[in-house]
C-alpha cells in the first residue's frame, strides 16, 4: 500500500511539474497580441485553447464570429481579448485580437547602399588635450559620454563636425553651452574649450561622427506607395554601438565585388561599392530595419501576401539574396525555431542555411545579407538580421509582420504631412 502512495505521489508530481512547464511555455511562446486577417482563423495548436474574455459590449460585437480564433468581419470593434488556456483548463494567458488586412508586398533581394547623415554629431571617444599646463579632458568636465547627440552650440544647430570644431575654435576659451540628447533625455551643458600647445587652437577633445555609411539588403517595397524596408535590423555605430539617428539620407545602388567566406568562429562579408544612382531617400533608422521611399520601381511586379507571424512555421523556406554579380537568386533554408512572443527584436525565428550553391559562395550568412527576405509557403514571412558567430550556416530573421508595422506608420506619416 506505501509503495502504491508512493507510486501515484510521483506520477501526480511528475503531471504537476509538466503542467508548470507547459504553462511556462505558452507565456514565453504566445504573444500578448496577434493580428488576424479576415477569413482566416487563429490557431495555436492542440495544447492551448481560447475563450472570449467577457468585457461589456465586446460579447456582443464578437457574438457572430465563426470562432473564438476568428475576428468579425461585422465586429462594430476591430479586437477583442481573449483567455489562452493549457487544455482550455489551465490559465496562461490574456492575448489581444486584432481584425487587420493582408498586406501584400514586392520582395526584392537586392543589395543597396546607404549614406546616412546623423540627426546631430555623435560623441564616438573622449580625449585629452595636451596644454601648457598639462592634459585636460573639456568634454569629460562638461560631463559628456560616448553615444551622446550633440544637436546645437550656443543655441546654434550643428549638422557636420566641422560646424563644431569652427564654434571651438573661435570660442576664445570661453564656455560653449551644449544641447545634448541622452537616450530619451535632452540637457544642456556647459563645454569649455582648452587651448592646445601643439597647434595653439582651442580643442574640446572630442571625437565626432557625422553620418555612416555601407551596403546592406533591400527586404521589400510597396508597389503602391513606393515605401521600402531593408535590412531587418537598426544601423549602429560602429564604435558606440548605438544607433545612428537619422536625419537623412539615400539609398543608392550598390555593386558586389567579392564575399569574404564565413566560419565558425568568424563573421564574413560582402565586398561592395556604391554605384551611382541614388534610387530612393531614407525615412527611418531602427529596431526593425532601415526605411525610406523609392524614386522610382518597377509598379508592376508581383506582389507576395505578407504572413501573420502564427503562419510561419518550422520547415523548409527560402531567401533571395544577392551575394555575387548575378543578381538576387532563391536559396534554400529551413526555420528551425520561433518566438511569436518576441517584439521587434530582430530575433523572432532561428534560421539555417541548406543550399549547397550559397554555402560555397559564402560560407553561409555574411555581413550584407541582413534584410534578405525569407519566403515560405508563397508568403513574405521575414528577413535575416544576423549571423550565429559560432555558426556561420545558421541565424536569426525578424517577422515581415513586424517590419509592415514600421512600413505602415511611416505611410500614415507621409498622409498626414502631405495633409498638413
Amino acid at each position: 500500500m506505501r509503495q502504491k502512495v508512493k507510486t501515484l505521489s510521483a506520477v501526480l508530481s511528475f503531471f504537476i511539474i509538466a503542467i508548470m512547464m507547459m504553462v511556462a511555455y505558452g507565456n514565453v511562446t504566445i504573444s500578448a497580441e496577434y493580428i488576424v486577417p479576415e477569413n482566416t482563423v487563429l490557431d495555436l495548436g492542440c495544447f492551448f485553447k481560447m475563450s472570449d474574455v467577457k468585457r461589456g459590449s465586446n460579447v456582443a460585437s464578437y457574438a457572430k464570429a465563426k470562432s473564438v480564433g476568428a475576428v468579425s468581419s461585422k465586429a462594430k470593434d476591430n479586437q477583442k481579448a481573449v483567455d489562452v488556456k493549457l487544455f482550455g483548463v489551465v490559465p496562461v494567458k490574456t492575448a489581444t485580437l486584432t481584425k487587420g488586412q493582408r498586406k501584400y508586398v514586392v520582395p526584392s533581394g537586392d543589395v543597396f547602399g546607404l549614406r546616412i547623415y546623423s540627426d546631430g554629431l555623435m560623441v564616438i571617444a573622449i580625449d585629452n588635450v595636451e596644454t601648457d599646463m598639462g592634459k585636460i579632458s573639456p568634454a569629460e568636465a562638461a560631463g559628456l559620454k560616448n553615444g551622446d547627440l550633440i544637436k546645437a552650440v550656443n543655441k546654434t544647430p550643428v549638422e557636420k563636425t566641422s560646424d563644431f570644431t569652427k564654434a571651438v575654435e573661435k570660442s576664445e576659451g570661453q564656455s560653449l553651452q551644449l544641447q545634448v540628447v541622452r537616450g530619451e533625455e535632452t540637457m544642456a551643458l556647459s563645454l569649455t574649450p582648452a587651448l592646445a600647445s601643439f597647434d595653439g587652437k582651442y580643442k574640446a577633445g572630442l571625437w565626432l561622427r557625422d553620418s555612416t555609411a555601407g551596403i546592406g539588403t533591400m527586404t521589400f517595397y510597396d508597389p503602391a506607395s513606393g515605401i521600402f524596408g531593408g535590412l531587418g535590423h537598426a544601423v549602429c555605430d560602429a564604435d558606440t554601438t548605438k544607433i545612428v539617428p537619422l536625419g537623412g539620407g539615400d539609398a543608392l545602388t550598390a555593386i558586389i565585388k567579392g564575399c569574404y567566406k564565413g566560419s565558425n568562429g568568424t563573421a564574413g562579408e560582402l565586398c561592395g561599392v556604391f554605384g551611382d544612382k541614388v534610387i530612393g531617400s531614407l525615412a527611418h533608422n531602427g529596431t526593425s530595419g532601415v526605411y525610406g521611399l523609392l524614386s522610382e520601381y518597377d509598379k508592376k511586379a508581383k506582389a507576395l501576401p505578407v504572413a501573420m507571424r502564427q503562419e510561419v512555421q518550422t520547415g523548409p523556406a527560402q531567401i533571395i539574396s544577392t551575394v555575387d554579380n548575378e543578381g538576387p537568386q532563391i536559396y534554400d533554408i529551413e526555420i528551425l525555431k520561433i518566438n511569436t512572443a518576441a517584439d521587434a527584436n530582430e530575433r523572432n525565428m532561428t534560421i539555417e542555411i541548406k543550399d549547397d550553391d550559397l554555402i560555397s559562395k559564402t560560407g553561409g550568412i555574411v555581413q550584407g545579407m541582413s534584410g534578405s527576405p525569407i519566403i515560405q509557403n508563397g508568403y513574405l514571412v521575414g528577413a535575416v538580421t544576423h549571423v550565429f558567430i559560432n555558426n556561420s550556416l545558421q541565424g536569426y530573421g525578424i517577422f515581415a509582420e513586424n517590419m509592415m508595422k514600421t512600413s505602415d506608420s511611416l505611410l500614415e506619416m507621409m498622409k498626414n504631412n502631405n495633409a498638413a
